[in-house]
């Protein structure tokens, strides 16, 4: 499928018919990722939409699928609960539809989130890893939300991505691990992306080790690029659900439920962690800088 296939007008229609839907004029936007979907529920006064009813917006294989809008610390907030893979059979245009729309309602800040498998060795099932780089594997290979003409509405031909993810952003999450006591499982990593839907084979895991992954998912960084293409500031913490195998001796198999089940663990934790970055994201001006 062709990158392009979303045209600024349909960007346009979401983006009207949702601010005519809702009172809601978020600034924050969360891409909640497996199993991460309760990072909405501190959220109050929310609207909840289906991915079916709104116009344009693709739906949802695999997760819940609604858009929530809410207030978080006086801070108007959107979640995305469930979010859209390449390993589903979307185009890289439909996967990342959401963000631009964000954008177009006055979003300015985005905060994602997903599960992954970690190769570091320091890494410890469970662990929390704020996203501080990642390698786009998919993109070396052709397979980026950005081919095609570039529209100068959303942003420049050629963005820089060295400095993806926000490091104030990143500064302030660490703090806050350490107020809320959990440093002990917080970590700062890259993350590399590949494309799925079967998990990493031993050699490929190796690969990515040399490569310098810390860990490795099947989803984000699409998003995260057309973020910072249409200049979003970009927080993202990837949740540690398993150990990816380097090791041809060891015998355990990663599966898709333990995934889920450390997911659901550790969901309280992130929910505290993202919920107090955005109370202080609204209190501390000085970090609205790209």
């Amino acid at each position: 499928a062709r990158a392009n296939c979303c045209s600024f007008e349909d960007y346009k229609l979401t983006t009207e018919w949702l601010l005519n839907q809702t009172s809601h004029r978020p600034k924050i936007a969360v891409i909640c990722g497996s199993g991460l979907g309760l990072l909405a529920a501190a959220a109050t006064d929310k609207q909840t939409f289906h991915y079916q009813d709104i116009p344009n917006f693709p739906v949802s294989t695999g997760h819940e699928g609604c858009l929530v809008f809410g207030t978080i610390g006086g801070k108007s907030c959107v979640f995305m609960q469930g979010h859209f893979h390449l390993y589903e059979g979307y185009s890289l245009c439909q996967v990342t539809f959401p963000v631009r729309v964000f954008r177009m309602m006055g979003v300015d800040t985005l905060v994602v989130t997903n599960a992954s498998g970690g190769i570091c060795p320091d890494f410890k099932v469970g662990d929390i890893m704020i996203i501080k780089d990642h390698i786009n594997l998919p993109g070396f290979a052709g397979q980026h939300p950005l081919c095609g003409p570039n529209d100068e509405r959303f942003g420049i031909r050629f963005p820089c991505m060295s400095d993806a993810y926000c490091k104030e952003l990143r500064r302030l999450a660490l703090d806050i691990s350490v107020e809320l006591g959990c440093e002990g499982f917080v970590r700062e990593g890259v993350y590399c992306m590949v494309s799925g839907p079967n998990f990493e084979t031993i050699a490929e895991a190796r690969m990515l080790m040399v490569l310098g992954s810390d860990s490795v998912g099947m989803s984000t960084v699409p998003e995260v690029t057309v973020a910072k293409h249409c200049g979003l500031r970009v927080f993202g913490l990837s949740l540690i659900t398993n150990k990816v195998s380097l090791d041809y001796s060891r015998e355990e198999k990663v599966n898709h439920e333990e995934v889920l089940q450390i997911s659901k663990m550790r969901a309280e934790v992130l929910q505290k962690v993202v919920t107090t970055l955005i109370c202080r994201c609204s209190q501390d001006q000085s970090i609205n800088t790209h």
